[in-house]
């Protein structure tokens, strides 16, 4: 193994990956399953795939292709070579309604550069996923009812097989390929499973092979025009089995797509839909009142932005399924069987009496219009699950349907694959497979001699072995690997991924190195992992992920856990004592025009030199105004960095009928200890804090927050932190100073443009709806910007993070400042304030400022 390693080295352009960190990030995809890699290779040509795959052809070496990772059957792990053509090979070029593509190519990209034109498959992963996983898997989405599957939209696809020979589908050498009988074939659209050997074209044929057969290096694809609008018209049913009875009622749709209550429930905030509980959603592009009319409660949409609100419950459904409603979790593994559409109430019917006969629970939606049933269920994976699946395959055969729909059978299905075939079809499907890959070299073990499908499931064969809490654990399992936060752009996560591309700086990679360090395989040396150290020492802490994550992964929290058992009892980074405890620094008036200097020898990056701190807040600020009582929380950063927000805080308070206290002394919240990992100290800290805010919070006394990071961490962290009465007291009583402001302020007058950035804690956290409510009663009118601003609290201050943090700034908030010269700049937080500071002539302001200015009521 070491000669083939050596050899990929000096013969492949590219990364040859096979450290420990980098065959753990590649052991899994979306699926159940898990296998470690024996290396990874990344190349940068074309040339450079077919160099490797010689290589490995010539050691014996099983070859895996992968594209985003994102498949959910098992079909993109291997035990030998993975190929990752996300990195390096993502180039297309499109003329008119063709495509030429590398296999890395991302389908959004490609969309949005097509002009009047679009591909037309669009799985729920499209933000993110390879047109190279697309055709492995023979992807479909919400869309494939109007445009069909992947297959039907390939018109040549440029491949090489294991034994170096390269060719076009569309003129392909002499192949030995096995004959077919139609009959082995069900006639339904969404027919996935097995090899479409019954297809009219080698191009066609070759789609949803999974890898199996050849290696892509490029394809040809064929474009359709876009629609030129797009209704969306809502549903409601009163059941799920109801709205399956009348899919074969809509005609002419672009998608229909079916959701049930748990879904909706699953979601933050439950959006505005017609009474019902379970909903189609049809997309038209023509007189969606047809639509309208099949059922009392229906919705018509044009508003593009709400519709895309309620699509994205659709799209995360993949992820937001695999909680149940009382915290349980749930799997893939029979998640997008296909019947009949005509069959479907039915098929949904005899499901649910399967899920119950077996004492399981499943949240099910998915493509209705083609009758593709997608559904996470809540299996005990070492008991009944195999029992499960093959029940479940004779369900969707005995009504005339396919094992997959979408996803491919991967290891998921293929060994079901003799339940929907006869023998003679599975002995054409060996031949088929041997006519390009004898040696079964590539992705072996799916469609073709499958590997069983109760083997090699994750959590099974990888469990924690180091000691941690159970809680802990569950946490490194909730990532599912649909991999959203991958995208480059829209939303917070992951903004240090958005910088580097590499899956270890993505939420999805980290929490797989955090998986395989508690079990100890792969990673080795448990909570003091250097490997898992170096991927979470570019996570910002922003929290981003627990917002956008569709499974709410909380990294950040999870970083604070883990930097508290790496470091225990040892020596800390010099930062830690610098940023960690500046609270204490502040106290003792030790953060001066001296100190500052100091700032590289404390871990400070020499870029950034550390605010100066002046009078408190708390020796400035007395009682003020009549009416209802407020504790004003004087937070580390307002109290000694910007007390003057403090102050335009409690003039707007008192101006709008509140008596305004702050506490005689300072006071703090532990965010900088356990954003350190220093939980011990945190928990002391907030709980000390609690102590002296109790005669405020025993008398139901609102507190005010005017810093996010501190107010988030006041009401969802430190009741985690601490079960003591006074932080529960605390974190129910705390509010963002919009919350309370915005239903009491008055109309103001006049208008004025304002670029706001919202802190990340706040949009993870706490929401903006308030925000938006005051600015608009005051008359500002927000434009708001998506993104993390990279300084991150001490993320931004720490020597080595500098470059990133920057960079972050640059992919949306510094583009945002550049547009609008002229605007008013607001941001709350401290963080986010310091970086515009730093990096533009701009004077950011609070929203309290800004309000104070508006109201006329500043005065310091």
């Amino acid at each position: 193994m070491r000669a083939f390693l050596d050899q990929l080295r000096r013969q492949v352009d590219g990364d040859v990956l096979d450290d420990p960190a980098s065959r753990a990030l590649y052991s899994a995809d979306a699926s159940n399953y898990r296998h470690v890699p024996r290396v990874v290779v990344r190349p940068r040509t074309t040339d450079a795939v077919v160099t490797a795959v010689a290589i490995a052809a010539e050691h014996g070496v099983p070859i895996t292709s992968r594209g985003a990772g994102t498949s959910i059957a098992g079909n993109a792990c291997g035990t030998g070579l993975v190929i990752d053509f996300s990195r390096y090979l993502n180039a297309f070029e499109i003329s008119g309604d063709r495509a030429l593509v590398q296999p890395g190519a991302v389908l959004d990209k490609i969309n949005a550069q097509a002009g009047d034109y679009l591909f037309g498959p669009d799985p729920s992963t499209h933000s993110r996923c390879t047109i190279g996983g697309m055709i492995g898997n023979n992807a479909c989405g919400a869309h494939s009812v109007k445009w069909g599957k992947t297959s039907e939209n390939v018109t040549n696809l440029s491949v090489l097989t294991v034994d170096g020979r390269t060719f076009d589908t569309t003129n392909p050498p002499e192949l030995a390929l096995p004959a077919h009988d139609p009959a082995w074939f069900p006639q339904l659209s969404r027919r996935v499973s097995g090899y479409a050997l019954d297809a009219p074209t080698l191009t066609q044929q070759l789609v949803g092979t999974e890898g199996t057969c050849v290696v892509l290096l490029g394809a040809e694809l064929k474009l359709v025009r876009r629609p030129e609008r797009r209704v969306l018209v809502v549903l409601g049913f009163a059941d799920t089995y109801e709205a399956a009875d009348q899919v074969t009622q809509i005609e002419d749709a672009l998608a229909i797509e079916g959701l049930n209550e748990a879904l909706v429930h699953s979601v933050r905030t439950r959006p505005d839909l017609p009474e019902g509980r379970s909903w189609l959603f049809v997309e038209v592009e023509d007189h969606p009142e047809r639509v309208a009319r099949i059922t009392r409660n229906s919705m018509i949409i044009h508003d593009p932005v709400h519709q895309r609100a309620l699509w994205r419950i659709r799209e995360d459904g993949a992820g937001l399924a695999t909680r149940m409603a009382d915290g349980s979790e749930a799997w893939s593994g029979w998640e997008d069987a296909a019947v009949p559409p005509e069959r479907l109430g039915t098929y949904l019917r005899e499901f649910d009496q399967l899920l119950t006969r077996y004492g399981r629970r499943g949240i099910t939606y998915g493509h209705y219009g083609e009758g593709c049933l997608h559904v996470r269920i809540d299996f005990d994976l070492a008991h009944g699950y195999r029992e499960f699946l093959q029940d479940a395959a004779d369900l969707v055969v005995s009504h005339g349907g396919s094992l997959s729909g979408e996803h491919g059978d991967g290891q998921a299905r293929s060994e079901l694959l003799g339940r929907m075939y006869p023998p003679a079809a599975i002995r054409a499907f060996g031949e088929f497979k041997r006519a390009f890959d004898p040696r079964n070299l590539l992705n072996p073990g799916r469609i073709v001699e499958p590997l069983k499908l109760d083997d090699d499931l994750r959590v099974l064969v990888a469990p924690p072995k180091i000691p941690t809490r159970a809680e802990f654990a569950s946490d490194t399992r909730r990532c599912v690997g649909v991999g959203k936060c991958l995208n480059t752009q829209g939303g917070v996560m992951c903004p240090s991924y958005r910088v580097t591309k590499e899956e270890k700086h993505s939420t999805r990679g980290r929490a797989h190195l955090l998986f395989e360090m508690l079990n100890g395989d792969v990673i080795k040396d448990g909570w003091r992992s250097a490997e898992v150290a170096e991927a979470l020492d570019l996570c910002l802490g922003c929290k981003g992920c627990k917002r956008d994550c569709p499974v709410d992964v909380d990294m950040a929290s999870y970083k604070a856990e883990f930097l508290h058992e790496h470091y225990k009892g040892r020596i800390r980074p010099r930062a830690h004592y610098a940023m960690g405890w500046l609270p204490t620094w502040l106290k003792y008036g030790l953060v001066n025009r001296f100190t500052a200097r100091l700032g590289r020898f404390a871990g400070i990056t020499p870029e950034r030199e550390l605010p100066r701190q002046t009078t408190p807040l708390v020796r400035q600020l007395h009682p003020l105004g009549k009416g209802d009582p407020v504790l004003l929380f004087p937070d580390t950063f307002t109290n000694f960095f910007e007390p003057g927000i403090g102050l335009d805080a409690a003039n707007v308070l008192a101006h709008l009928g509140n008596h305004v206290e702050v506490p005689s002394a300072n006071v703090c919240c532990g965010l900088t200890w356990h954003s350190t990992g220093q939980l011990g100290k945190a928990r002391r800290v907030v709980e000390s804090t609690a102590r002296a805010l109790l005669p405020w919070t025993s008398r139901g006394v609102p507190v005010i927050g005017l810093e996010p990071s501190c107010t988030a961490f006041l009401r969802v962290e430190a009741p985690k932190l601490s079960d003591e009465p006074a932080v529960q007291a605390l974190a129910q009583a705390t509010r963002t100073f919009a919350e309370h402001v915005a239903p009491m302020l008055p109309e103001v007058e006049g208008t004025r443009e304002a670029v706001v950035q919202t802190h990340c804690h706040q949009y993870a956290e706490l929401g903006f709806d308030s925000d938006r409510e005051a600015m608009a009663r005051a008359g500002l009118q927000p434009k708001v910007v998506e993104g993390c601003c990279g300084l991150a609290g001490n993320f931004g201050f720490e020597q080595g993070h500098y470059d990133v943090s920057i960079a972050c700034a640059e992919q949306d908030l510094l583009p945002a400042l550049r547009d609008n010269e002229d605007a008013l700049v607001i941001a709350d937080g401290f963080s986010c304030r310091t970086q515009i500071r730093h990096t533009t002539e701009r004077e950011p302001v609070h929203l309290a400022s800004a309000l104070a200015a508006r109201l006329g009521v500043i005065n310091r």
